[in-house]
């Protein structure tokens, strides 16, 4: 004998079935308005406290005017100016996204900010490495009366600074990617 349920033995109710119009009728799925991520008021001081110190730095090291005598200082200037830019440009966006009230937190959008974040970072914090090492050796060889020790150690340390600030960026938007 085959153990087979009938339905006259034990009925079964048929479920009601929804009239498909499309899938249009779910909501999208958005990411989680997390502050510091773009479009969001932390996102745009995130910006704003990277921006400042590059820029502080990039102007330090332009008017140092021995500067180009190392490659290590000649990196960093291009490191800084880079990385003002890239915020600089992200915090406007920042601002206008948040001035007209839209949503910055779609897949592509996050994925841009994410690579141009971890370019950017990586080239800051090699740079201010690469000069924190060459301003020690010059204060190693007693040479900061010949150079300008204390420009290069403020240049160094607003890249490092700038470098603190775009690390929550880059953790936010890595993380907001790897969880959508």
């Amino acid at each position: 004998m085959m153990n087979v349920s009938r339905p006259a033995i034990h009925p079964v109710d048929a479920l009601p079935v929804a009239p498909t119009t499309g899938a249009i009728d779910r909501p999208p799925v958005r990411m989680k308005d997390v502050q510091g991520m773009p479009g969001t008021t932390g996102g745009l001081i995130l910006r704003l406290s990277q921006f400042v110190p590059a820029l502080i730095s990039v102007s330090v090291m332009v008017t140092t005017s021995d500067f180009r005598s190392d490659t290590a200082f000649c990196c960093l200037v291009l490191a800084v100016s880079l990385q003002s830019m890239w915020s600089l440009s992200l915090f406007l966006v920042d601002a206008y996204a948040l001035l007209v009230r839209r949503s910055l937190r779609n897949h592509s959008v996050v994925q841009c900010f994410t690579i141009g974040d971890g370019v950017t970072s990586t080239l800051t914090f090699a740079a201010a490495s690469a000069s924190a090492g060459i301003t020690v050796l010059i204060n190693d060889l007693g040479q900061c009366n010949v150079n300008h020790c204390t420009r290069f150690e403020t240049a160094t340390a607003m890249a490092f600074i700038s470098w603190f600030a775009v690390s929550p960026s880059f953790i936010l938007n890595f993380w907001s990617l790897a969880t959508h």
